[in-house]
């Protein structure tokens, strides 16, 4: 798949890049697995050589000696030998900027804890000596993002703030996923548009695998992810056992009953059978992974809060393919593939109310965008969309289909809402229906 969108992350790359060349820059480059990050840097730097240090998991002498041979043949200088630790290599590497600028890009950064932790406090050293007389543009990124958030967040440790800065890349907007269906399917349809972004969630390589698999429609698609072979299969439990540590299960637990709709803490903790509310904070604040949504117009400090799995991918992954995890140890690939396609108007309908708030957010005609639910689950609207400049709030209610828009349920919700919230005193109101038609 050719590559797609960061126009803007590639122009403050190549900023950033300019701004070394007088001093020296450091910058974080953070997002979940399988985002694009090390393409975004290679694809920003390719009309330049950089220096491509991948820090995989092995001692700091073999680590040192590729590291070796990339400077000399990237630089085109002798280093005389193997550094000792990654520690020399990286104050040579300082020093000879002064010289003239380059980047370093150091992949898998977090995985110096693994190899020899106190990298970390040598680096913090060796920076602060030397940062001021450097032009060195030093690029670092990670996959596992809770490590590389404490690595570079938590004041307790050495590299504490560091950074010039810290970027995070983000799935790819609606639009995007648009463009890149209509680039190799142009006959797609919003069927086809809306299973793209409900399974890869925008994810930059697992909307490769399904490009590449030639996979466009919502049939294949299913085909392409439940199947013996699939990396989507296994995605899941490999990317988040690293990030929970020994505690995974419970993680996974309080995820697979939020991907089954028990989206409020109590309902967790029915089915847990314990206190879940640290879990659920780390989950939020640490991994990002979930986030607390509050009813719009709620008090910050409100109860009736709910939690959604942010990532459309492990929304998909805990509802369907860890739930059924007993199917697929005995092979029934052909009957899970029928769950999903028999529950799938359900699950993709709730996807498409996030897909309407994220196309208002990137359309960046509102202010505030939301929704709304009444303590008791009665009532609920599907997306608020406000601008707080010209007083305007639109009232929507999402559905697969036009014909099951209920306009004048949706009156009576908005009633209930205008009743609860003063939020929207004053603003003129519109209310509206979207269904797959309006993508």
């Amino acid at each position: 798949m050719k590559f797609f969108d960061r126009e803007e992350e590639i122009r403050i790359l190549r900023k950033i890049r300019d701004n070394a060349e007088n001093n020296a820059q450091f910058t974080v480059i953070t997002g979940r697995r399988r985002i694009g990050k090390t393409s975004l840097v290679l694809k920003a730097y390719e009309d330049k050589p950089i220096l491509y240090f991948f820090v995989g998991r092995k001692a700091e002498s073999l680590l040192c000696e590729e590291f070796r041979q990339e400077t000399e043949s990237k630089l085109g200088v002798r280093l005389g030998g193997v550094p000792s630790g990654f520690s020399e290599l990286f104050e040579y590497l300082m020093k000879l900027s002064q010289e003239h600028s380059f980047t370093l890009f150091i992949d898998e950064f977090q995985n110096f804890a693994r190899v020899n932790p106190s990298i970390f406090s040598d680096m913090q050293k060796i920076w602060d000596l030397n940062h001021e007389k450097s032009r060195i543009n030093l690029i670092v990124c990670g996959s596992v993002y809770s490590m590389m958030t404490r690595i570079f967040r938590d004041n307790k440790e050495p590299l504490y703030n560091r950074q010039n800065r810290f970027m995070t890349v983000h799935p790819f907007r609606p639009s995007v996923l648009k463009d890149i269906l209509g680039t190799y399917h142009p006959d797609y349809t919003n069927e086809d548009l809306l299973a793209l972004y409900a399974f890869t969630g925008g994810v930059a390589k697992y909307v490769q695998l399904l490009v590449d698999d030639g996979a466009f429609t919502l049939d294949d698609m299913i085909d392409c992810i439940i199947s013996p072979d699939s990396v989507f299969i296994t995605e899941g439990r490999s990317i988040l056992v690293e990030e929970f540590g020994k505690d995974y299960d419970t993680y996974f637990s309080i995820l697979s009953a939020i991907a089954s709709g028990k989206t409020r803490r109590s309902e967790m903790e029915s089915i847990i059978d314990r206190p879940v509310g640290g879990y659920l904070t780390r989950l939020e604040d640490d991994y990002s992974i979930i986030s607390k949504e509050l009813p719009m117009g709620a008090k910050p400090l409100s109860k009736n809060a709910l939690y959604v799995i942010c990532d459309n991918f492990f929304t998909f992954w805990f509802r369907f393919i860890f739930k059924y995890t007993h199917i697929i140890e005995i092979g029934g690939y052909d009957q899970l593939r029928s769950l999903i396609k028999r529950d799938y108007p359900t699950f993709s309908g709730i996807i498409l109310e996030r897909y309407f708030r994220e196309k208002a957010i990137e359309s960046k005609r509102y202010t505030n965008i939301g929704r709304w639910w009444d303590r008791k689950g009665e009532n609920e609207i599907d997306m608020i969309a406000a601008n707080e400049l010209d007083k305007t709030v639109e009232i929507y209610e999402i559905k697969r289909n036009r014909k099951n828009i209920d306009f004048k349920a949706l009156e009576a919700k908005e009633r209930k809402l205008f009743e609860s919230v003063t939020l929207f005193n004053g603003y003129h109101v519109t209310t509206k229906g979207l269904d797959m038609q309006d993508m």
